[in-house]
């Protein structure tokens, strides 16, 4: 098996508190683990287009400062056929 099929991240899906403005722009303010620990993102630096290899949805990748570091955090859009469940965010971990 090659380094680089190892090394593929693997998806954490988190809670994540948006805020909206009036023209629709989207912002993440602060993320929530599973555990329950909440951190406050103190500012979206960039945000890009992060579309797949054509093998599933595309999304946003948002890098923001969390404590004076720097992460991505990634809005996955879904299936239009289900307009209530507009997207989910996720990190990712690197693989072992």
């Amino acid at each position: 098996m090659s380094r680089l099929a190892q090394a593929k991240p693997e998806r954490i899906y988190v809670k994540v508190l948006t805020a909206f403005d009036r023209t629709g722009y989207m912002s993440p303010a602060a993320i929530t683990w599973a555990d329950g620990r909440t951190f406050r993102i103190d500012r979206v630096r960039d945000l890009r287009p992060a579309g797949t290899a054509g093998n599933g949805p595309t999304g946003d990748c948002y890098t923001v400062e969390i404590g004076g570091q720097e992460r991505k955090l990634f809005f996955e859009r879904l299936d239009q056929m289900y307009p209530s469940r507009v997207g989910r965010w996720f990190v990712e971990k690197n693989g072992a």
